[in-house]
């Protein structure tokens, strides 16, 4: 009967803190979409950490938000950008790649003053 070893913590997913990046991106809407991206993550030794999608058929197209992170270290931003770019071509995608840690810049509008912002301010 094999022994079994302790996990140390470079070989255990909890504890580690590979670096995550967030994927936009939109193009026209055709099949395969989803699965070249998620091929493409694969391909590069990351994981999806969230995946979100809408296709809008009125205008035929497709926007998709990818969250994952990266095993291996040398799999970094420069690196999967320039290897996206070459296949992002394929379905012509307007795309941006961005470290997860990035902060991000943003406009809170709301109708009435008050009680629509606390609302909103409550429920982040």
């Amino acid at each position: 009967m094999p022994s079994q070893q302790p996990l140390d913590q470079a070989s255990s997913p909890i504890g580690r803190t590979d670096p995550e990046y967030v994927l936009t991106l939109s193009c026209p809407d055709v099949p395969g979409i989803v699965y070249a991206v998620s091929s493409f993550l694969v391909q590069h030794h990351c994981s999806i950490v969230t995946s979100q999608q809408f296709g809008d058929r009125e205008a035929g197209l497709f926007f998709m938000r990818v969250r994952f992170s990266c095993a291996e270290a040398k799999q970094s931003e420069l690196t999967l950008s320039d290897d996206f770019a070459r296949m992002s071509g394929t379905f012509q995608m307007t795309w941006h790649l961005r470290s997860a840690e990035a902060k991000q810049r943003v406009l809170l509008m709301v109708s009435k003053f008050g009680h629509c912002l606390n609302d909103l301010l409550f429920r982040y």
